[in-house]
């Protein structure tokens, strides 16, 4: 193209306001470097490693993570682990990691607090978030939908014949999930079951303890429990229950489960596999 319709093209073009796109630009230039072959970039596979992730929800991102890396070298390109932390590189420092390196499309792992990776300049970056809620920034998400699934195991807790079935969950996973699981629980317990509401356990430690637990039981009733411990299940059978029998337990994350019993599979390698192309589409 000659220089003069490039200058008259540019000027056109600030005329009607357009806007050079940082991320379009990026990646152009890589393709030109590329010569006409494939294009192989590298995509961030950011994690927090400090933020009081207890042992029990470190195997679902794990899983997450090596998903969409296959995916993503199906796909040409390669996906790095790069850890933030408090102690270690703060998320400013990745930033600029990220710009050295020409790294412009980002997979933010869970976080088991707050996230908060307004630091990273975006307008450089394509990015996607494998937990339900991020506000800071707002970004689009690849995650369980633990509404419906409630939902589901509801419906087939129901036909399997049970009345009166409990929630047990930690006061923080309701919270960081803007309470879905008792949400819908709530509901459909509501309109489903005519046996009296059962009222849900919210433990305010990370995990459920024996003596609330138990006392709860008494209380309520239940004669099926969806929760996440299946340490529980013991617990039951003390109180009288025989597991399965008379009662039930049913699993809100299968990864979780430290015996076989009935639960939910929320899918991380899906979820992996399905936020590695979300990336490289926008990349694309």
């Amino acid at each position: 193209m000659r220089a003069e319709t490039i200058t008259r093209v540019r000027a056109a073009a600030e005329a009607a306001g357009y806007k050079s796109n940082p991320l379009a630009a990026a990646l152009m230039s890589q393709l030109r470097r590329s010569a006409g072959g494939t294009f192989r970039g590298v995509l961030a596979l950011v994690e927090a490693v400090d933020d009081g992730r207890p042992k029990y929800a470190t195997e679902f991102p794990e899983k997450l993570r090596q998903a969409a890396r296959e995916r993503a070298r199906e796909l040409g390109f390669e996906a790095e682990r790069l850890a933030v932390s408090a102690k270690g590189v703060s998320v400013k420092r990745l930033d600029g990691i990220l710009k050295a390196r020409g790294i412009h499309g980002i997979i933010l792992l869970p976080c088991w607090g707050e996230p908060d990776y307004t630091q990273l300049d975006w307008p450089n970056y394509a990015g996607i978030y494998t937990d339900y809620v991020i506000h800071s920034p707002p970004l689009n998400t690849v995650c369980p939908d633990h509404h419906r699934n409630m939902i589901e195991a509801l419906e087939r807790v129901r036909a399997a014949g049970y009345k009166r079935p409990g929630l047990v969950l930690s006061k923080h996973i309701d919270e960081r999930l803007h309470h879905r699981w008792e949400g819908a629980f709530l509901v459909v317990q509501s309109h489903h079951f005519n046996r009296g509401p059962v009222q849900p356990l919210r433990s305010s430690g990370t995990e459920v303890q024996e003596a609330e637990f138990r006392a709860w039981f008494r209380e309520e009733r239940p004669d099926v429990v969806l929760g996440h411990w299946t340490r529980v299940i013991p617990w039951m059978e003390a109180e009288g229950a025989r597991v399965p029998g008379t009662h039930g337990f049913v699993c809100l994350n299968q990864l979780m489960a430290e015996v076989p019993c009935a639960g939910i599979d929320l899918q991380p390698a899906l979820i992996g596999r399905r936020s590695a192309e979300a990336v490289i589409a926008n990349l694309q």
